[in-house]
């Protein structure tokens, strides 16, 4: 119904995949759908262009870029952004880079939505132009999360800062391994749904 907005996660390394699995997510209703950048296979610039269009073209639905080169082995580059910000549906990115100064000049130069994608860097990001963060911490620490933006937005940066201090070592720590593997302990241990065993090779 309203009372939440979804967007659907529809990224792979296979275009026609993606869009397939980008029209089921629109016709199950999501709000919009995020991208990640293709990984294992490296594909050109040019061929990023062409995934990430042929997906705003696929449906009705915004997209949210996802870029998180460590995972993925190819980041988007800056001038690869300023040309998919001209679609009209690629309204914003998830930029797990923790490179401010990157995204301070992406922000002003393509006019595309932030969100902070690296929990570690939130209030930086805030600081300097980003609307948001797509967080794994937040799974945990979602309360906190938004006292932070909301500290943030209301101009006391001093009680942002130490929000944002006080969530240092969950940030660092849901990470010491791999992040799903301690979300989902954690979420096990407040007796949340979502905790408990995990797929192998996790």
């Amino acid at each position: 119904g309203d009372r939440a907005t979804v967007v659907a996660g529809v990224g792979t390394n296979d275009t026609a995949h993606t869009l397939e699995l980008s029209r089921q997510a629109q016709a199950a209703g999501a709000n919009g759908l995020l991208v990640v950048t293709p990984y294992y296979n490296k594909p050109p610039q040019a061929g990023l262009i062409q995934h990430f269009t042929a997906v705003a073209d696929a449906t009705d639905l915004d997209v949210l870029l996802y870029d998180i080169p460590a995972r993925t082995s190819l980041a988007i580059a800056d001038d690869t952004y300023k040309v998919l910000a001209q679609h009209p549906r690629i309204v914003g990115s998830k930029e797990a880079t923790a490179d401010p100064e990157r995204a301070a000049v992406l922000i002003r130069e393509t006019g595309l939505a932030w969100y902070s994608g690296d929990d570690a860097v939130n209030l930086p990001f805030f600081s300097i132009g980003a609307v948001g963060t797509i967080s794994v911490t937040a799974h945990v620490v979602g309360t906190q999360m938004k006292a932070l933006h909301d500290a943030f937005l209301a101009g006391d940066v001093a009680k942002a800062s130490a929000i944002h201090q006080s969530l240092m070592p969950v940030f660092v720590g849901i990470f010491r391994t791999q992040g799903a593997i301690l979300t989902k302990a954690a979420l096990d241990m407040l007796g949340f749904a979502g905790g408990g065993a995990l797929r192998l090779p996790l």
